[in-house]
């Protein structure tokens, strides 16, 4: 069976309260679409709770404009904890989740206007592009950026995630895996130097080494014209000893706990992790159930550490009103869902009172 990524499903994000974060993420970047809310016990994720099972609350949503959605995740049976250090560029794990804009100018004013938390101001990346930095009201950090791809344009100037920032101990080892393994080949660019658009940010005004990677084929399969494109930025601090974002702390502890990918042909996938030396870690074996959706979710794990998660989707909520749900299983896993049914998805949006 083949190895097919269909996009960045989700970038999950570890919350102390999940319906304020729904409600600041609908308002500020558009998540208005819940593909579930899921109330549950984390069973299947003991390597990373302290081999115990725990209470938690999710919701999934996504932007019908198109990128990833957010996974904002709650323990219910215990209080998520935060770092108990300052976390900084570099760090290893998730730092930044990139969201995509259709005028990047215009969401800074946007949001400048919102009373949103701007870190720094517009700044250019490396290649000469537009971006800032925001932070959430719980302390998490992200990055606006032009946008290549829409899905169904709406009157937000935001989509969902379009990629991350990932702080690394060996750039060389990492590059290999995101190719390898997520199928990111191309470097957009390669940098060492103290870099002015980094130097509002926590740990931002250190020597580092900067890698932009993107994927040199288009994404495939059922979600890939919603997904869109994506690119992952590799960050090795070169002037101070880095720490793990999550050292002494459990998956679902507030941050971004993970980053998740649509894929389909699990156990190929199973197979060629495995060979190149990174084996699932956690296996839900067949399908799992979040309510209205289901799947078979595994775990894998960066050079680093840092949570890759891989999703097989088997059934999603596509008018929740008429009871209208999608089984995926027997379809051909390469082509895309039509446009028209995914923009049906428009129909589940949580509007603004």
């Amino acid at each position: 069976m083949q190895r097919i990524i269909s996009g960045i499903q989700q970038v999950g994000i570890g919350i102390p309260n999940v319906y304020e974060a729904w409600a600041w993420y609908r308002k500020h970047f558009g998540m208005d679409i819940p593909m579930f809310d899921d109330a549950g016990i984390a069973d299947l994720m003991l390597p990373y709770t302290d081999n115990k099972p725990h209470k938690r609350h999710a919701i999934l949503a996504l932007n019908i404009q198109g990128g990833g959605g957010f996974e904002i995740w709650q323990y219910v049976s215990r209080t998520p904890e935060a770092a108990d250090f300052e976390i900084q560029l570099g760090d290893y794990g998730i730092f930044i989740a990139k969201i995509k804009s259709r005028n990047v100018v215009a969401s800074y004013i946007d949001l400048k206007n919102k009373k949103v938390e701007l870190v720094g101001t517009l700044s250019k990346d490396p290649r000469g592009k537009d971006h800032f930095y925001v932070k959430d009201p719980y302390g998490n950090l992200f990055e606006v950026v032009e946008g290549e791809d829409w899905f169904k344009p709406t009157e937000q100037l935001t989509g969902g995630p379009a990629g991350a920032v990932i702080g690394v101990s060996d750039i060389e080892k990492s590059i290999k895996f995101y190719s390898e393994i997520l199928g990111y080949d191309t470097v957009i660019y390669d940098k060492t130097s103290i870099f002015d658009d980094f130097a509002s940010i926590a740990g931002g005004r250190q020597k580092v080494r900067r890698v932009l990677l993107k994927h040199s084929k288009n994404r495939e399969g059922a979600f890939s014209q919603l997904l869109g494109a994506s690119e992952i930025e590799l960050v090795q601090s070169l002037d101070r000893d880095a720490r793990k974002i999550y050292e002494n702390r459990m998956w679902g502890d507030l941050g971004f706990i993970h980053l998740c990918y649509d894929v389909s042909g699990m156990q190929a996938f199973k197979e060629h992790c495995a060979a190149k030396g990174y084996p699932f870690t956690v296996d839900s074996s067949n399908s799992f159930d979040m309510g209205e959706a289901a799947g078979h979710f595994v775990y894998t794990e960066d050079p680093d550490g840092t949570l890759i998660e891989m999703v097989e989707t088997h059934r999603i909520p596509i008018m929740k009103k008429i009871g209208w749900h999608l089984n995926l299983k027997k379809r051909n896993p390469k082509k895309p869902l039509p446009k028209w049914m995914l923009k049906t998805l428009a129909f589940n949006r949580v509007k603004e009172d």
